[in-house]
């Protein structure tokens, strides 16, 4: 049985559909598409015969996705979305199936689980959804397939079933990850790792899960509210190692890992374990992850012997109430403490700044950039809040009349970049955009930020290259004054 398994273009453009916030960036970052590769994966370990198709990194425009699948000839299709591509996402499903002759055809992603019925009542061509973490979900459904079982006895589904719309039963989250095939494995047989890039990360990268959900309840990120249900799972510390080494050995050319586990010092014991197991096993590669402003400096000292150079750290805001309102669950003097700590041991800090959340105001708006500027990290990120569906953000934008329109296809603008679509009472829109574009410009045409930045180019001589490709991006768009959300890398944690 054959499955053809499609991150769909987007404005023939390279967008990150994979983000947290998915769009395109100015800064060139284009996520490695985490979830379907999970996908692959398992179905190949079943036997299945998978082409994976990644459009936006390869460049796949919809009539090469078309002439794909039709050689490929699939039994079933598996097309990923996100809110701002939704409508695009929906008509390359139906694009594939007309061409090969009416494949079962399933969506997995944020925004079709997050909103089943409704992407059904959009896409008559859409037989069923997967909802949240859908490797398994997916995997089943082949096996049912194959088998000429319905897909209605598959847990895990939003079906089709006598034009009635029939959710099966709730699936249970997989426990058992060391059981999952390495994501790296997948890269290699199926993507090009040259296409991707993250522009806090050296080139090439490779990003990887050691574990999935998140246990903390920040009311914005979407993936631990639409796919894991804030449920935390790990891989043991051996199987992280041991996917660190394979891709050391089978992907010599790649520069650095990144763990794109939605918060990785949850369990700080594991993280001990990791490193201190990298350091026996003598791993020689570099590598980033999300963390929260909470790790100790001890285990920040450990993380840095065994190989991490950077965190990607979600700082949001310097008013402790709006901390508490979003529920952050950090307080203000801890990440006045973590970012010391981190500076002191030599790891490099993204961090974040997100604006437009519950009990913002022009005045803590100006306390985050301070705060920022005090702060000082490598790079730092100012945004307005992106709010998804399924997400407690989205609830509350929408049921106190913040959103400015239910057009999905807002949440970007025509150049498939952020757009922002709250207004809020005492900052709207352009404001909240407004300020982030000048807080950017504030925070890196400081003397003190340009100091510290050739220090860490004259001591860290690795991250020369690194900067040169991302500054040849960014420094256009950070002298602009064109009132765009202009986003960078991402921040979790």
């Amino acid at each position: 049985m054959r499955v053809f398994v499609l991150n769909p273009p987007f404005l023939n453009k390279r967008f990150s559909r994979s983000s947290r916030s998915p769009a395109v960036t100015k800064s060139g970052t284009l996520y490695y598409p985490l979830w379907l590769a999970a996908v692959t994966g398992l179905l190949e370990d079943r036997g299945f015969d998978v082409r994976f198709v990644d459009a936006p990194a390869s460049g796949a425009t919809l009539s090469d996705v078309v002439a794909a699948a039709e050689e490929h000839k699939p039994d079933l299709v598996v097309v990923e979305t996100t809110t701002p591509s939704i409508y695009s996402d929906l008509e390359a499903a139906a694009a594939v199936k007309q061409a090969v002759g009416t494949p079962f055809t399933v969506l997995c992603g944020t925004h079709a689980s997050a909103l089943p019925e409704e992407t059904m009542a959009m896409a008559p061509h859409v037989d069923a959804i997967a909802h949240g973490e859908c490797d398994d979900t997916i995997a089943d459904l082949a096996e049912a397939l194959k088998a000429g079982a319905s897909p209605a006895s598959v847990p895990g589904l939003t079906v089709r079933d006598d034009n009635a719309l029939v959710r099966t039963a709730r699936r249970e989250l997989r426990r058992d990850l060391d059981a999952l095939p390495f994501l790296s494995k997948v890269y290699k047989r199926h993507l090009d790792v040259r296409n991707y890039f993250f522009a806090a990360a050296h080139y090439p990268v490779v990003q990887i899960l050691t574990a999935r959900g998140c246990p903390y309840g920040c009311f914005f990120c979407v993936y631990p509210q639409t796919y894991t249900l804030r449920q935390y799972r790990k891989r043991s510390p051996e199987h992280v190692v041991e996917e660190f080494l394979w891709v050391q050995r089978e992907l010599p050319h790649v520069k650095e890992i990144g763990l794109e586990d939605d918060t990785f010092t949850v369990d700080r014991k594991r993280v001990q374990a990791i490193c201190e197991l990298l350091i026996a096993r003598g791993s020689k590669i570099p590598w980033y992850c999300n963390a929260r402003a909470d790790v100790p400096r001890e285990i920040l000292r450990l993380m840095r012997k065994a190989g991490c150079r950077m965190m990607a750290v979600g700082f949001e805001s310097a008013s402790q109430s709006v901390l508490d309102g979003m529920h952050k669950g950090i307080k203000v003097e801890q990440i006045k403490q973590f970012a010391r700590d981190a500076r002191r041991e030599g790891l490099l800090i993204h961090g974040c700044f997100m604006v437009g959340n519950p009990g913002d105001t022009p005045e803590t708006l100006e306390q985050g950039l301070q705060l920022a500027k005090e702060l000082n990290t490598d790079t730092m990120q100012f945004f307005p809040l992106m709010v998804y569906p399924g997400t407690e953000a989205y609830r509350w934008a929408s049921e106190n009349g913040y959103l400015r329109t239910a057009d999905y296809a807002s949440w970007v603008d025509p150049e498939g970049m952020h757009n922002c679509v709250i207004d809020l009472p005492g900052l709207s829109a352009e404001e909240l955009v407004a300020f982030c574009d000048r807080a950017r410009r504030e925070y890196y045409l400081r003397g003190r930020y340009i100091a510290a930045k050739l220090l860490t180019l004259a001591t860290h001589p690795s991250e020369v290259r690194r900067t040169l490709m991302s500054a040849r991006t960014f420094i256009p768009h950070l002298l602009r004054r064109n009132g765009r959300v202009e986003p960078q890398q991402e921040c979790v944690g």
